[in-house]
């Protein structure tokens, strides 16, 4: 088992009724389950970043639901998943988000939402995350101008924060190239950032800045940390693994996503942070839409499938410490969510610890594994990493005191 100060050959004890971890055993217990050597138990992996689909106007479940991405998220060894708003009927007020929230209830996993902020909303009187895009997305929860946004963010002191960088003026400028990396150029995300960084420092925010691309972004992300300014983000597979030199004729439709690829000094600036401990959070963004939308031009990548995949390659291959990933896939997701959780879960996710919900993600190391479209769970059907050979693979998922494979539903 991965634990703060490394690996140790131990065993967890949990109640089978209550879900939650009861003591961490040095010894064998009863019904103890074994798995190899060749195996890592992670506090289960959370995604704090995805796009579900699903909500009351049902519009869009035929690209996913909160069924099809909890089993997407099993299979991927993701034992949590926080949803984002951009919906037709989009989570703003108490009301649309409770109506939201009762969908999950048919995920597999527990599913956190964060509500949406738009130009006419107001926080709601429950705690719940907030997600802000401060330029155009999927969805109409957007502002044209950062007069506009920073207005609307007044509202909003001292709330947990979200922001999708990229500068609508910017976005705007360059709507006319022919290249989607260039409607979308890396100056837009690092401006976004500057004034991002400023409204979180203005009004007291907890802020999170969203799936970073740019390595310029980042650092001024780093030297907002050394001036106490509250603020953590996230890193995707997509802005890890590929670069826009990998970008072909054949490719590029599958790999199209806001914000788009960068350059390969982005990427390893990216990956070298990641290693570092300077980003917290890996979030795959997962943004299922079907193969013909894809083919027509429309952002967005399906991932949920393959988080375990990428992170036995960021073990294997890329060298990333087993600290490092219980941190930024285990612990930090399991801190953003577990204010907002229900009481069932206990302490939450993230830890394996007596208190916390019994939710492991086992990876095995030496057994690899091709991503074929057949084994993907999202209601998508495909991956960008189709046909990559990942060096591991995941053995088993556990969510809540329950082994994958007895989930109701669940194949593989």
């Amino acid at each position: 088992m991965v634990f703060a100060d490394g690996v140790h050959r131990q065993t967890a004890v949990f109640n089978k009724d209550t879900g939650l971890i009861t003591r961490i055993s040095d010894s064998q217990e009863p019904e103890t389950i074994h798995y190899s050597d060749d195996c890592l138990i992670f506090p289960g992996f959370g995604d704090i970043h995805i796009h579900a689909r699903e909500d009351v106007s049902q519009k869009h479940i035929y690209k996913e639901n909160f069924s099809s991405a909890g089993f997407a998220a099993l299979n991927g060894g993701v034992t949590h998943v926080a949803d984002m708003p951009n919906n037709p009927v989009p989570p703003v007020d108490s009301e649309s988000y409770f109506a939201k929230q009762a969908l999950t209830l048919k995920s597999p996993i527990q599913i956190t939402l964060y509500a949406g902020i738009g130009p006419t909303t107001l926080p709601l009187p429950e705690p719940v995350p907030y997600k802000v895009f401060m330029g155009p997305s999927i969805g109409e929860l957007f502002f044209r101008t950062n007069e506009e946004l920073e207005t609307v963010i007044s509202r909003y002191r001292n709330q947990n924060v979200s922001f999708h960088c990229e500068d609508p003026v910017i976005l705007e400028e360059n709507k006319g190239e022919l290249a989607h990396e260039d409607r979308r150029p890396a100056r837009a995300e690092v401006l976004a950032t500057e004034f991002a960084l400023y409204l979180i420092e203005k009004y007291n925010l907890t802020g999170k800045l969203c799936h970073y691309s740019t390595a310029d972004g980042l650092t001024r992300i780093l030297d907002a940390k050394k001036q106490g300014i509250n603020v953590t983000c996230e890193v995707t597979p997509t802005h890890l693994y590929f670069d826009r030199t990998m970008i072909t004729a054949a490719n590029h439709s599958w790999l199209q996503m806001n914000p788009p690829l960068r350059e390969p000094r982005d990427k390893k600036i990216l990956l070298d942070a990641l290693k570092n401990g300077d980003i917290e959070y890996l979030a795959t963004d997962h943004a299922p839409h079907s193969k013909e939308e894809k083919l027509k031009g429309i952002s967005g990548v399906s991932h949920l499938d393959t988080y375990g995949l990428f992170v036995t390659w960021l073990l294997n291959t890329q060298k990333v410490s087993v600290e490092t990933i219980r941190q930024v896939c285990s612990v930090n997701p399991g801190k953003f969510v577990n204010p907002f959780l229900p009481e069932k879960y206990g302490k939450g996710f993230g830890e394996i610890q007596p208190g916390f919900s019994a939710g492991f993600s086992i990876l095995n190391l030496k057994k690899p594994e091709t991503v074929v479209s057949g084994n993907i769970r999202s209601n998508s059907g495909w991956s960008p990493f189709e046909g990559v050979t990942f060096p591991g693979s995941v053995e088993d998922v556990w969510f809540h005191g329950v082994q994958r494979t007895a989930i109701k539903g669940f194949k593989r």
